[in-house]
């Protein structure tokens, strides 16, 4: 049973093209897909939702990113924060229903983690976290990569709050648009109608109600930490297999029309273009079948321990890498005719490579492995 209609889905890809030309927000798809419901999709139906599992979004998020990658990856933000309030919700803790309830209203929530420069990226920040005096904090710093910036109504933020040396603590809260500054600076190789500009937190506040985490910097095994990795990693990589499962199924149309003047023959009919397309294919499902099986140990609760952020790390680079292979794949099969941007090839080319960006990267990912396997350095 899907979510999302074929028909939402095909409109939304008609509309794709353009505002990839364009570098606009995709204002349409967003509207179209809150009227779906899809805000919701993740929250339980006891807190206004569809009570979607987390395996169930992940392949509903493939499939809208198979129609638009960067609609895809612009609302997948949202849902990465639904994601980390089911996880609390289904292990007992309520800190976050606020945010499904939210959301089930009309609430969009974006994520404003991201700063320049910080690998240390949850476990550390360049925004200064400042009390209010009453239990809330004030934000000030500089935020990028903010997905859906032109829409969102609740953006969730990390800052430091360093006012006792001895103790300082990373605040996780969320704020309103007020006392922050959108900067109109995406204009990007791919993705582009994610408008993921740069924000500016200058005093905005996040009241004490607000306030859902004050923890240590670094590593941290609160329930909240393993939510954002857990759903950031998963619901990304679903994208990203999205685009390599649209990739793959525009070579195969385009190879079976596609005719060689020395044979005679459809392509689809060449020994090494069905060894690449299979080969690509092959690779496709192992990243499909894990991205599946660690979303389902998500949703089952498994106890994976420590390893589990090795294996949420690995599912993400696994996935980003398997995706831009695909795509190549694609291209290299098609011919020259997948080199001009009308050709939808040349969109999802430059789109998959934002993968490359996201965290985990492949740095940090093999780092986070092998010390899973040999331990940490000394």
């Amino acid at each position: 049973m899907t979510f999302l209609s074929e028909d939402l889905l095909g409109q939304i890809h008609d509309r794709a093209p353009g505002h990839d030309r364009d570098n606009t927000f995709p204002t349409e798809d967003l509207e179209a897909l809150t009227a779906a419901g899809y805000l919701a999709a993740h929250a339980p139906a006891e807190l206004g939702g569809a009570g979607l599992s987390l395996l169930e979004l992940v392949t509903e998020q493939s499939r809208l990113a198979a129609a638009s990658p960067a609609t895809a990856l612009a609302i997948n933000m949202h849902q990465v924060w639904c994601g980390v309030a089911r996880v609390l919700h289904e292990r007992g803790d309520d800190s976050l229903d606020f945010l499904l309830r939210e959301a089930a209203a009309g609430e969009l929530f974006a994520f404003g983690i991201s700063e320049r420069g910080n690998d240390l990226v949850l476990f550390g920040s360049a925004t200064d976290a400042r009390p209010d005096g009453e239990g809330g904090y004030r934000y000030h710093g500089t935020k990028i990569f903010t997905s859906l910036a032109p829409a969102w109504t609740r953006l969730g933020v990390h800052g430091l709050d360093a006012g006792d040396p001895d103790d300082p603590r990373i605040v996780y809260g969320f704020v309103t648009r007020e006392g922050t500054e959108t900067k109109d600076d995406w204009d990007t190789l791919g993705m582009r109608a994610t408008q993921s500009r740069t924000t500016v937190l200058d005093g905005a506040h996040a009241p004490a109600d607000r306030v859902v985490r004050r923890l240590p910097p670094g590593p941290n095994p609160d329930p909240f930490v393993f939510g954002i990795f857990a759903c950031f990693e998963l619901l990304l990589s679903s994208v990203y297999v999205g685009i390599g499962q649209r990739a793959l199924e525009l070579a195969v149309e385009t190879v079976r029309t596609r005719t060689s003047m020395k044979t005679g023959q459809v392509y689809a009919h060449d020994p090494d273009i069905r060894w690449r397309l299979a080969s690509a294919a092959m690779a496709l499902e192992t990243a499909t079948t894990q991205l599946h099986a660690v979303a389902a140990d998500v949703d089952a609760q498994a106890d994976h321990g420590p390893a589990w952020f090795a294996k949420l790390a690995g599912t993400k680079v696994l996935a980003t890498e398997t995706a831009k292979d695909v795509v190549e794949a694609a291209i290299r099969v098609s011919g020259g005719g997948s080199y001009f941007t009308r050709n939808e090839l040349s969109r999802l080319y430059r789109d998959v490579l934002a993968g490359l960006f996201h965290p985990s990267d492949d740095e940090s990912a093999h780092s986070t492995v092998a010390s899973a396997l040999l331990g940490p350095l000394p």
